[in-house]
């Protein structure tokens, strides 16, 4: 191969260029990045930057000079939008089109709308404009409404309240984040957010956004409430970025559909939060929106571009952090796992829980976990905490050992990500009968 594209230049597509160097090849390289930013990392949009502890450039995940080191033909505040597989060119907003031998396609998602969403007052929350246009919102002192309590949602809601804000979270399900943790989770998610003054409105779909004079004023319920507003934040989820693929041949299924390698056609791949690829650890298909899974993505689809053939088996970790409060997931949460909690206790603000499928163990959930002041500092130690919650549990197909690059311990109040701790699954116990169910 003598030049290889990468369309979308946040942390999966900046991440496929780097590998590209690490791995020594030196072809002509193309980063294309829809915005005018340089690459940056998206999870403090909706903490950090929001709330201003952070200034813009502190998100900003290389420097020129790191950038420069790429030698890469950098394409900033480009938009890709369209591909022809058959003849190998990427065509950019500009009407110019590129040539590529190998391609990887990192544009990432884009946020959900309601009608009316072109009320001003109204926000999305995904790049880092967005965050700054919502910050300046903030500080006019508005009344907040946020639809939508999945991470993102509940994130802004911590967030505007940190500022000290009035601000009323609306959710169609009985309780915050029920997708991914399941009711008695999402409880505490959202005891979490009462005990800090959010108004929590769960179990009320949202019938549409009110104005005046081109302004929003209010968001109304299903049961005919009226939330008075000035800021709305739209956090209803996302959709893959793929629509500048439409005509291309391409498989777009809830994103670009890949096999196990995370090739979409012959020299072309995936990564991040558009790729759905067949995940053989789990035997299933997966798209992650996943701030790890972007990173770990883009290195495994640049070495099977490169001839390494390996399948992509990732487990998925991910976390949030709202308040004082951080929750670390690891593995998968099916909606009807049993949930058992191994350690700590939810009453004093850190516990690990466990979600137990068809007799073994799929995820654990952290939070606090272990308690702000604890040290498990040594690789031994922290060793011991993911045994602890695992030590229970039948192995997946295969009797495979885990194999995490982080896990849910501190140091301290400075969160630790080991390098590679791994958790043996033992296959000689079964899941015993859990303490208390969720149904989500």
């Amino acid at each position: 191969m003598k030049r290889i594209v990468v369309v979308g230049a946040s942390a999966a597509g900046l991440t496929a260029a780097e590998a590209l160097r690490r791995r020594g090849w030196g072809g002509d390289l193309t980063l294309i990045g829809e915005e005018p930013h340089p690459p940056y990392d998206r999870p403090p949009l909706s903490k950090q930057i929001l709330t201003g502890a952070w200034k813009p450039e502190r998100a900003t995940l290389r420097s020129p000079q790191d950038l420069a080191r790429l030698e890469a033909d950098l394409r900033l505040g480009q938009r890709a939008t369209a591909l022809d597989v058959e003849s190998g060119q990427v065509r950019l907003g500009n009407g110019e089109s590129i040539g590529f031998d190998g391609l990887i396609i990192a544009t990432g998602v884009t946020p959900r709308h309601l009608p009316d969403s072109d009320l001003a007052g109204v926000h999305v929350l995904r790049t880092l404009d967005d965050a700054l246009g919502l910050r300046a919102a903030l500080l006019t002192g508005p009344r907040v409404v946020v639809v939508g309590a999945g991470f993102l949602g509940t994130e802004v809601a911590a967030a505007a309240r940190t500022m000290g804000l009035e601000v009323t979270v609306v959710e169609p399900e009985p309780v915050p984040v029920r997708r991914p943790f399941g009711d008695r989770i999402g409880a505490l998610v959202a005891d979490l957010h009462r005990d800090h003054g959010t108004r929590m409105r769960c179990g009320t779909p949202v019938r549409r956004l009110r104005g005046a004079g081109g302004r929003v004023t209010g968001v109304e319920l299903g049961d005919g409430a009226v939330l008075p507003a000035d800021v709305v934040v739209l956090a209803l989820g996302s959709t893959p970025a793929t629509r500048w693929l439409t005509g291309s041949s391409l498989r777009l299924r809830d994103g670009v559909e890949c096999d196990a390698l995370c090739r979409a056609a012959p020299g072309i791949y995936a990564a991040g939060d558009v790729a759905s690829w067949y995940n053989p650890h789990f035997g299933t298909r997966m798209r992650l929106e996943h701030r790890m899974n972007a990173t770990e993505q883009a290195m495994a689809a640049v070495g099977n571009l490169l001839g390494d053939a390996k399948p992509f088996a990732a487990v998925p970790y991910f976390w949030t952090d709202q308040y004082d409060t951080r929750i670390q997931a690891y593995g998968v949460f099916p909606p009807d796992a049993d949930v058992r909690i191994v350690h700590g206790d939810p009453v004093d603000g850190y516990f690990a829980a466990a979600y137990g499928h068809h007799g073994r163990v799929v995820g654990v959930l952290g939070w606090n976990t272990p308690p702000p002041g604890t040290h498990v500092a040594s690789p031994g130690r922290r060793a011991r905490v993911v045994d602890g919650l695992h030590g229970r549990t039948r192995a997946p197909p295969g009797n495979r050992e885990l194999t995490s690059s982080h896990t849910m311990v501190t140091s301290g109040q400075r969160w630790a990500r080991p390098s590679i701790i791994r958790a043996r699954v033992k296959s000689n116990r079964s899941w015993p009968a859990p303490a208390v169910s969720s149904a989500a």
